[in-house]
């Protein structure tokens, strides 16, 4: 199959969103290096961070929208478990939950200078991935620095959905979540990949949908259940996903504008 020409228009929206990739960058990157170093929890440099997602937000016409934050319980530290469609999953996630969380980040990073410093003292949480031991292990000390009332977001499916349907769930965000005893905080993002399909640059305006369901208490839960403990969330979070938003069906939920 031939590949598709790029227009003109296209084009214009990769140059744009490059430009002000680069732009949200250059303003936000030494604050928060600064505010990394010289927070002990990291919560100040994750907040700066938020003014980088804001300006791509604004500068691609793209409007988060979420429903069920009063679900969320103030000073709660959760395992956050969400589907993946598009990197703009990132950027909702971070302008709409309106709480501390980390991420996982691969331990390559670790290695760049100073951003990867600034990553580690931010107390996100890097992963050996060479082997699964390891993997585990990098995840559990990450886990032992997190500061008091800060959650983590795990990915389940590990990649962006390449097919826009949801993937089978890794183990690892519910492993961390049985050993801490941490509830899980199912999260569904939805329109995100009508907004950047996976390995594009050719955005689209509009809304991305984030919806908080039930928490999802651990402590009943055994290591041999742990299957089952996937199989529920996976479940949660399929039933509030909508492949075809922003156009839902008669009856359609209330959504409230991110601030």
């Amino acid at each position: 199959m031939k590949k598709r020409n790029l227009s003109f228009l296209d084009a214009l929206k990769i140059f744009w969103i490059s430009l002000w990739a680069a732009i949200a960058t250059m303003l936000v990157f030494f604050p928060v290096i600064i505010a990394a170093m010289l927070s002990s929890t990291g919560n100040l440099a994750f907040t700066l961070s938020k003014i980088w997602a804001h300006i791509m937000l604004k500068a691609t016409g793209v409007h988060p929208v979420i429903r069920g934050r009063e679900k969320i319980v103030e000073g709660q530290s959760y395992i956050i478990i969400s589907n993946h469609q598009s990197e703009y999953d990132i950027l909702a996630l971070v302008t709409t939950l309106r709480i501390q969380f980390r991420w996982i980040i691969k331990m390559e990073l670790r290695k760049v200078p100073l951003f990867g410093y600034a990553l580690y003292v931010s107390r996100n949480i890097f992963i050996d991935r060479s082997q699964t031991e390891k993997a585990v292990k990098s995840i559990k000390e990450g886990l032992d620095r997190l500061p008091q009332g800060v959650s983590v977001m795990f990915f389940a499916e590990g990649t962006r959905s390449a097919d826009g349907s949801i993937q089978p769930f890794k183990k690892g965000g519910f492993m961390m979540a049985l050993e801490k005893g941490m509830p899980i905080l199912p999260v569904t993002v939805n329109g995100s990949r009508k907004v950047l399909p996976k390995k594009s640059l050719i955005f689209k305006p509009g809304p991305i949908e984030v919806v908080i369901s039930d928490p999802i208490e651990t402590k009943g839960y055994t290591k041999e259940q742990l299957q089952e403990l996937i199989d529920r969330t996976r479940g949660v979070i399929i039933a509030q996903f909508n492949s075809d938003y922003p156009h839902e069906p008669q009856g359609s939920r209330l959504t409230n504008k991110a601030a």
